[in-house]
């Protein structure tokens, strides 16, 4: 990469964090103001000290009471105006930059929300926890750092230069001579720690994708005894997030000593000054002051350049998700969806993830009411096909209606508001069980969640938790069977009350006892509704009213179970081959 490159990147990231900021102008502006305070206050503390050792040390005529409190209240008063400069500045910014901060998750998270199951796909979930959480820590540090510095220190370098030029211009004009030197080393370890910590971000982003993944799959590591294997994982994560760190913390540790040898170099040209020409107390006293006092702004003004380009680093990588297109949206002029469902249609619905075909062709009609089986081997393509209809996807060509309209000419809160969905992997809420069922209707009433309960078989199991329906079920359901946590799901569906249904294989992971149970929930569940059930065991699909079978993306056969049977075809292999593996004793 070119530094031209670099300069224009850096340039845009500075300038998108900047929007963020642009908010709370006010606020910055009340912050700048008591910067102004902080930097003046140190020129009158300067001043104050100059007159006080020029009238008590060189003044040939006693001096009255009133003029030694005089002097003597001059450096409280400033010492007290800089703190309150001090501390109403950093509030100011801090106050900004935290709030800059929350910006930045809310949007990224608004974001998320807005973008189509394919990224999340592509994308692993820790990586996307840290670029939300993480990264936009380290942003937090170009916002508040910088800003606070930015909104001093100028002042106090501006405040400390006017007193050594009133002091002595000549070695002033060293002092300023020596200041651009002191950039150099900035310059050059700035877009090396701006490497290091993007690869650091990255790394730490790793190591959270580790942590997730191992937390949730914890059964699975314990049960296949791979605890060293992935505490090995963790651990190399670690180190190359350490290694990475320790980078930065190198580039940006050789940056003071370098100030402060430069530094040095002013102090010793200061002292061979002396040594030739004859300066007062006072001259010395607020010279050698103001250069010590000069050396926290240059020191401070210096690494601004290197916190930005850390803290640049991580605000690439949430521009980045940000800026992930959202391929599923509203079409202009899009209508609520609020009339019946009397027909669903796919017209040659095609669709490829990443280019590779997944759908191919697909064409059929299905009534109100009426309930579709799709069957097939795995990779068929019956799960994409279901999630077109939600419109998880957009279809690649064709189109999918409802009552001959398009569904992209619907809102995706009211077209989704007519789909309910109980799949085999049941997502619940570390929240109660009524929060749980009412998950999309926070508005329904305690009756109506029990009501719902009811319809699902559920009722009965809540009423023996400890707390009924207030109690919390934990992350994922983790403290319920898998047949309660299918029926708490099936009990949201009921109180959805939608007019399509779709079922992704929701009883195949359950033992004979909570099968029957849930089985009973979904025959609740379906009664009146058009439904899509996805089914890996063919027995469960024989009552359906149409049998749609796929293979490699395509319909291959359609009718209800004993025509297809009748046919030979491709049903009839795969529920042939079902019967005998169900029959080990069998043979063919």
């Amino acid at each position: 990469m070119s530094k031209a490159k670099v300069t224009v990147n850096d340039w845009k990231t500075y300038k998108r964090l900047i929007r963020y900021v642009r908010p709370y102008r006010a606020r910055l502006a009340v912050g700048l103001v008591f910067g102004i305070l902080f930097g003046g206050s140190l020129a009158g503390m300067f001043a104050g000290v100059s007159k006080m050792f020029e009238m008590v040390f060189e003044s040939k005529e006693p001096l009255p009471w009133s003029a030694k409190i005089a002097i003597a209240a001059v450096l409280p008063v400033f010492a007290i105006l800089r703190g309150v400069g001090d501390y109403l500045c950093t509030y100011m910014i801090n106050w900004i930059g935290n709030r800059v901060v929350m910006d930045l998750r809310t949007s990224t998270f608004a974001h998320l929300q807005d973008l189509s199951l394919g990224f999340f796909q592509r994308n692993k979930t820790g990586e996307v926890i840290s670029r939300v959480v993480n990264d936009s820590m380290m942003v937090e540090r170009a916002v508040s750092t910088v800003l606070a510095d930015l909104a001093k220190q100028p002042f106090a370098l501006m405040a400390v230069v006017a007193i050594m030029i009133w002091n002595d211009w000549r070695l002033a004009l060293v002092g300023l001579l020596l200041f651009p030197v002191c950039i150099v080393p900035v310059a050059l370890f700035g877009r090396r720690v701006r490497r290091y910590a993007r690869e650091g971000q990255q790394k730490v982003a790793d190591l959270v994708s580790i942590l997730q993944e191992t937390t949730t799959g914890v059964r699975i590591v314990k049960a296949f005894g791979m605890e060293d294997y992935e505490m090995e994982r963790f651990n190399e994560r670690c180190r190359a997030v350490f290694s990475r760190i320790m980078r930065v913390t190198k580039a940006q540790a050789a940056v003071e000593p370098i100030i402060v040898a430069i530094s040095s170099i002013g102090a010793s040209i200061f002292l061979l000054y002396n040594m030739k020409s004859s300066v007062t107390i006072s001259q010395f006293v607020v010279f050698a002051g103001a250069l010590v006092a000069l050396y926290e702004p240059v020191k401070k003004l210096s690494k601004i350049h290197l916190s930005i380009q850390q803290s640049s680093a991580a605000a690439d990588r949430i521009f980045e998700l940000l800026d992930e297109p959202v391929t599923v949206c509203e079409t202009v002029g899009a209508v609520e969806f609020n009339e019946p469902v009397q027909e669903l249609s796919f017209e040659h619905v095609s669709f490829a993830y990443e280019d590779k075909p997944v759908l191919k062709d697909v064409c059929f009609s299905v009534k109100s009411g009426k309930h579709v089986a799709l069957v097939g081997g795995s990779g068929a393509g019956k799960s994409t096909m279901v999630s077109l209809l939600p419109r998880f996807y957009d279809v690649s060509d064709g189109r999918v209606l409802i009552n001959g309209k398009d569904i992209r000419s619907f809102t995706l809160k009211s077209l989704r508001s007519m789909i309910g969905i109980v799949t085999q992997e049941t997502i619940l809420f570390n929240d109660t069980v009524a929060n749980n069922i009412a998950y999309g209707h926070t508005d329904a009433s305690r009756d109506a969640v029990i009501a719902a309960a009811k319809k699902a078989h559920a009722h009965d199991f809540i009423l023996q938790m400890p707390e009924g329906y207030d109690t919390f079920i934990g992350e994922r359901g983790m403290r319920l069977s898998g047949g309660q946590c299918q029926r708490l799901a099936i009990a949201r569906a009921i109180l959805r009350n939608p007019p399509i249904l779709i079922l992704d294989e929701a009883t195949s992971a359950l033992d004979t006892e909570s099968e029957r149970q849930v089985q009973a929930a979904l025959d609740e569940l379906m009664q009146g509704r058009t439904v899509f059930a996805i089914a890996h065991r063919l027995s469960t699909v024989i009552h359906s009213d149409v049998i749609l079978v796929l293979d490699q993306g395509s319909i291959v056969e359609q009718g209800a179970h004993q025509t297809l049977l009748a046919g030979g075809g491709h049903y009839k292999y795969l529920y042939e081959l079902q019967f005998r593996e169900s029959k080990p004793g069998l043979k063919s």
